[in-house]
């Protein structure tokens, strides 16, 4: 058995609740292939990888592939795009279906000609043998794929590679690199009306009363649509569409809600339901060597997904049928949802895929689908379009969990970890659809019969939620991680790409740092000493290695480097970053170097793409991004209160991958976070020979720690 086949043992990935070979495949007269996945495009370039997988174990030539956009009527349900797991879940599936479905038609194919599979010569689909040719395209037909997968039919050996593992071209980024239409708010159908929602300007907030007698009236106005507090337009133009959002927001009168906390992150330290041990391990003998004790307290704030595109979705009810058109990331869960706010069955809805701009995450995508169906139902089988706008955005969509971090730990008089301590107090980071009893769309808890909003969860390790990378990788003889679950929310929070491991690993190697100068040890070097893991080590040195660390760095006034390292929940890639920062009265990160090691690398640049943008993303949170509250609610509306990286602040991103063919591949997408934030801190602190705990980065953060060390 190969090494892909090993990663691949019975029911893998998606095949546990997709076992048919003619969910994943149509194979076409014209020379072409069909793929099927649930997994969706976010501008990952997902589509891209899974099509260089299908080519591979077909054996023909990547543009005969066509990736078909998720749609619940016809694609496999694979939950959700989320995690950095599409390519191990969707990827092993669809490589385990497009062997078995190479082996069927080679079968097909010898039977055809009168020979045996061992005498056929294969090239890109067509087949010969004895004189005699045939194609794949002549051999399939639907009967023949009509079976269930068989997980034993063989996969194409890593040395016989010839698509995965080279650079293909993102099937995503020509039209949006060429401006043309591509993204959900593109889409234009016949007889469109648009729709916009009348909401608070405050999450959480409701209405007491609404006076529309001015609006009424409005020239190109269609409709007012009232549903209990769901407040909503529909406009022959857009235009239309809001400027009577607005004036109904003005007219209408709106709840109190209770005061938002001035200090969240004491707040949430005040309001832990729930207190679980998740890892603890103990040698007394070894722990009673400690010699130098330290703590620290870390914290990060609420972090919009600030997605340039405000939400939007499409909606269209036909014959009691809805149709919409969505940029969820989960498009089987959101039709559940939608079911259960609408009182219909799940049959008569249809979810289709359409890309929107990206968010990583639980943004309010899923919330703007049932907007647009609540809106459809009273638009007289006309289509519906509903984009939110940036208020609406900032308000309402979930936000990323504020966290609060305390570590402790003991050096023995070697320098040697003897004691690590660390809790986390966060709310739940998932109130996705699909992971409640009632629907998880903010409009259904509005309606005349509302639905209970639900609470946001954690997932369960190891892959975790506010826990995740919280269990260290390092290895130390005694340790103790606790998690405090905070049920109540200030603020809706749902999940923000890479979840709790953004925090936990700023924390982790925020506090590795400073024990490494507690102990007179390189950061580096002190890294290394509590490290097993060779994959670890060898990322921690590439990384070392490609920016000069102890070679080519030079030290000046202002100027600092840090690292910041991390196994992406302790299951995935492993990403090692470096920093190097000047700072003056602002942070400016002037180049990042990571190293990563994703075991088998599908598509190189796609991988390279995904680090370099997470580790941008991560940036712009460390040195920039913030969720701020005032007494009545979020207060963070707009670009001017919510800045986020610009273009010209954008560092140098350099990427060296450590290509492992032999081990299975791993998702690439949420692995720099964490890392990057971690490097940045790092390399400010040893700028300014100072730590800031505090995130974000920013001026007023620095000035407090100054303040407060003097």
């Amino acid at each position: 058995m190969n090494t892909l086949a090993e990663s691949r043992l019975k029911r893998q990935g998606s095949l546990e609740k997709n076992p048919r070979l003619s969910q994943w495949l149509r194979v076409h007269r014209d020379g072409t292939v069909s793929i099927y996945s649930g997994k969706v495009e976010i501008g990952q370039g997902i589509l891209t990888a899974l099509a260089q997988i299908a080519a591979e174990e077909l054996g023909i030539a990547l543009e005969r592939i066509r990736m078909v956009a998720a749609d619940t009527s016809v694609s496999p349900d694979e939950g959700v795009t989320s995690g950095s797991l599409s390519i191990q879940d969707s990827g092993a599936a669809l490589g385990r279906a497009c062997a078995q479905a190479r082996t069927l038609l080679l079968e097909r194919a010898a039977a055809h000609l009168g020979v045996s599979p061992g005498d056929l010569q294969v090239k890109d689909g067509a087949v010969r043998a004895a004189g005699l040719s045939t194609t794949f395209w002549e051999c399939a037909n639907d009967a023949l794929f009509d079976c269930e997968i068989d997980e034993t039919a063989e996969l194409r050996s890593p040395r016989d590679y010839r698509v995965v593992g080279k650079p293909a071209a993102r099937r995503d980024l020509p039209d949006k690199i060429a401006g043309r239409p591509h993204f959900i708010q593109d889409m234009m159908l016949p007889g469109m009306l648009y729709g916009r929602i009348v909401r608070p300007p405050h999450n959480f907030a409701g209405l007491i009363s609404l006076d529309d007698s001015k609006v009424k009236s409005m020239r190109g106005l269609t409709a007012i649509v009232r549903d209990g507090g769901f407040v909503g337009v529909l406009a022959e133009r857009e235009d239309v569409a809001i400027s009577a959002q607005r004036a109904l927001r003005l007219a209408a009168s709106w709840k109190e809600i209770d005061p938002m906390p001035q200090d969240v992150h004491a707040w949430l330290k005040e309001h832990a339901a729930e207190h679980r041990v998740i890892s603890e391990k103990e040698n007394a003998d070894v722990k009673s060597r400690g010699v130098t004790m330290l703590e620290a307290s870390y914290t990060k704030p609420y972090i919009s997904h600030a997605s340039i595109g405000p939400s939007c979705a499409t909606a269209q009810i036909d014959d009691g049928k809805l149709m919409v058109w969505s940029h969820s990331q989960g498009i089987f869960n959101l039709r559940r949802d939608l079911a259960l706010a609408l009182a219909m069955r799940e049959d008569a809805i249809v979810v289709r895929h359409v890309e929107g701009a990206g968010c990583y995450g639980h943004n309010g995508a899923d919330d703007a689908a049932l907007d647009a169906a609540l809106l459809a139902r009273a638009a007289s089988g006309r289509p519906v379009q509903v984009q939110w706008m940036r208020d609406d955005e900032f308000a309402w969509a979930p936000c990323g969990p504020a966290m609060a971090l305390s570590l402790r730990a003991a050096l023995d008089p070697q320098g040697n970890i003897v004691d690590w301590q660390h809790e986390l107090w966060s709310n739940g980071h998932s109130s996705r659809p699909g992971r409640s009893q009632g629907p998880a769309l903010a409009a259904a808890w509005h309606l005349a019969r509302p639905h209970e909003r639900p609470s946001a969860i954690n997932l369960p390790l190891p892959a975790g939620a506010a826990d995740r990378n919280a269990i260290p990788i390092y290895d130390f003889p005694n340790q103790r991680v606790v998690n405090h679950y905070v049920h109540e929310m200030p603020v809706r929070t749902s999940a923000l790409r890479s979840l709790g491991a953004y925090a936990n690993v700023f924390a982790i190697e925020s506090f590795m740092d400073e024990l490494a100068q507690a102990a007179e040890i390189d950061a580096i070097a002190f890294r290394l000493r509590h490290l097993k893991d060779p994959r670890g080590r060898a990322v921690i040195e590439a990384a070392a290695r490609r920016a000069g660390w102890s070679t080519t760095w030079k030290p000046a006034e202002g100027r600092g480097h840090g690292i910041g390292f991390a196994k992406y929940k302790n299951l995935g890639a492993y990403c090692a970053a470096i920093a190097e920062v000047e700072v003056g009265r602002e942070v400016r990160v002037n180049r990042l170097v990571l190293a990563v090691d994703v075991g088998l690398v599908i598509n190189p640049d796609g991988v390279i793409n995904q680090i370099e943008g997470g580790a941008i993303q991560s940036t712009s949170w460390t040195l920039k991004e913030e969720v701020k509250l005032d007494a009545r609610g979020i207060a963070s509306l707009d670009w001017e209160h919510y800045p986020i990286l610009k273009f010209s602040e954008v560092p140098a991103v350099e990427v060296e991958l450590i290509d492992r063919p032999e081990l299975p591949a791993v998702g690439a997408g949420e692995a720099a976070q964490g890392p990057t934030a971690a490097a940045i801190a790092n390399a400010v602190a040893h700028a300014l020979g100072l730590r800031v705990r505090e995130l974000p980065l920013t001026y007023e953060k620095i000035a407090a720690a100054i303040s407060q060390s003097t």
